[in-house]
């Protein structure tokens, strides 16, 4: 069971197949919609192959600039790249499971990861939408269930909000206990929050792990640790920027925190990709400022508090927490990042702007060396946000899959 595989389903921008990568799991196939994310699976999967033949500086190239992405592509194997499926997960999956049969060659699956979108059980974010109570994004689950049924694996993990426990009442997530145990599964779920795990973020997500009845499995015991890191942590060696930056490497402003080394954020790369911004009105920069001073006086700025000349939404009364800086402890990255950057100001009023697209990934905890593609120049900001805010943080990805693999290899 040393090499063990899996599926990654609803694999979005891979944070969660990142942190198994670096526990020695092995990727059959990884399924995503997205077709921005499948380039940056695809980005990811070339990184790993260079870095495994020792010739990195042709992934450095394409991040300069020097070489195209087809060009990077065309270097590597194809079943590198196969491994990326661009498809929708549906009631019909016919083609993506011949897809799959085809790359395991034979191999049973020892299992299945993936983390089903989460907006429709969410109470977070810009809004609090209210879905509709036939909205089919609710029972996604089942969707991820035509997997395990179809390759039944030892174990999985599925990834989501708390939302789901109490969403219709608790009605989901008991259907979806019923399901998977009607597929020969135990199923138990935690909530775990990833600043316990070495993230440098409060972000509470419920995991959910099953395994085979007959198996002699048990929940992991995921260890917390002790974390006193903060936002300079991550940031403090990043250049300084303003709103609307565009180039694409620049060099380091200073020597990495201990914080990311040791936990391989800063992970060789000599300079900084995607420590880009979006540009700003000089309105939202005056309420920037304004949220920026206020938090330095320990006080979150409210909707309600903002002066009238300057105020852009007139609702005084729901969602005061509009404009947000990071503080000590970022709060939980959110996907709504992609539309705006109101709820994460940089807390540096020099620097007067939302976080860069590095930053946001840095307090998820990726890898300076991953890229966050787009399907196009001009809109990869919004996509490379998009793919971060939904991400399962790589670094308590690694602890889930650390302690799975002591697991199943005792089995």
């Amino acid at each position: 069971m040393n090499n063990i595989n899996y599926i990654d389903v609803f694999a979005g921008g891979g944070g969660l197949s990142e942190g198994f990568h670096r526990q020695g799991f092995t990727p059959i196939a990884h399924v995503e919609y997205d077709k921005a994310a499948c380039y940056t699976l695809m980005t990811r999967a070339c990184y790993h192959y260079f870095k495994k033949i020792s010739n990195e500086s042709i992934y450095y190239s394409y991040l300069k600039g020097v070489i195209s992405r087809e060009a990077m592509y065309s270097l590597v194997p194809k079943d590198v790249l196969s491994a990326v499926i661009n498809a929708e997960i549906g009631p019909d999956n016919k083609s993506i499971f011949e897809r799959i049969d085809t790359l395991k060659k034979g191999k049973e699956v020892d299992l299945i990861i993936g983390g089903p979108p989460c907006q429709a059980y969410s109470s977070l974010g810009r809004g609090a939408l209210k879905h509709k109570p036939d909205d089919p994004r609710k029972r996604l689950y089942i969707q991820y269930g035509r997997f395990l049924n179809r390759y039944k694996p030892k174990v999985f993990v599925f990834e989501n909000v708390k939302g789901l426990l109490n969403s219709e009442n608790g009605a989901h997530f008991k259907n979806l206990q019923k399901y998977y145990k009607g597929l020969g599964y135990v199923v138990e779920a935690k909530v775990l929050n990833a600043y316990d795990y070495g993230v440098v973020q409060q972000r509470e997500r419920i995991i959910i792990v099953g395994w085979k009845k007959e198996l002699d499995f048990k929940y992991p015991e995921i260890k917390k640790l002790k974390n006193e890191h903060t936002t300079r942590d991550i940031f403090d060696d990043l250049p300084f920027i303003g709103p609307g930056e565009k180039r694409k490497t620049l060099p380091y402003r200073k020597k990495a925190s201990d914080y990311l080394k040791a936990n391989l954020i800063a992970d060789g790369s000599s300079f900084v990709s995607q420590h880009i911004t979006r540009p700003h009105n000089q309105n939202d920069l005056n309420i920037y400022m304004l949220a920026i001073n206020e938090l330095q006086k320990g006080i979150r700025l409210k909707n309600n508090a903002i002066p009238e000349n300057i105020r852009t939404q007139k609702n005084t009364k729901d969602f005061l927490d509009r404009f947000k800086v990071v503080g000590d402890i970022p709060h939980t990255m959110i996907a709504h990042i992609a539309k705006d950057g109101h709820h994460f100001i940089h807390p540096d009023a020099k620097q007067l702007r939302s976080i860069s697209v590095r930053e946001a990934a840095r307090i998820q905890s990726f890898p300076d060396s991953y890229f966050f593609e787009g399907t196009t120049e001009r809109g990869f900001r919004t996509a490379a946000f998009r793919q971060i805010g939904n991400a399962v943080p790589p670094l308590m990805a690694e602890r889930i899959a650390e302690q799975i693999r002591i697991l199943l290899n005792e089995k």
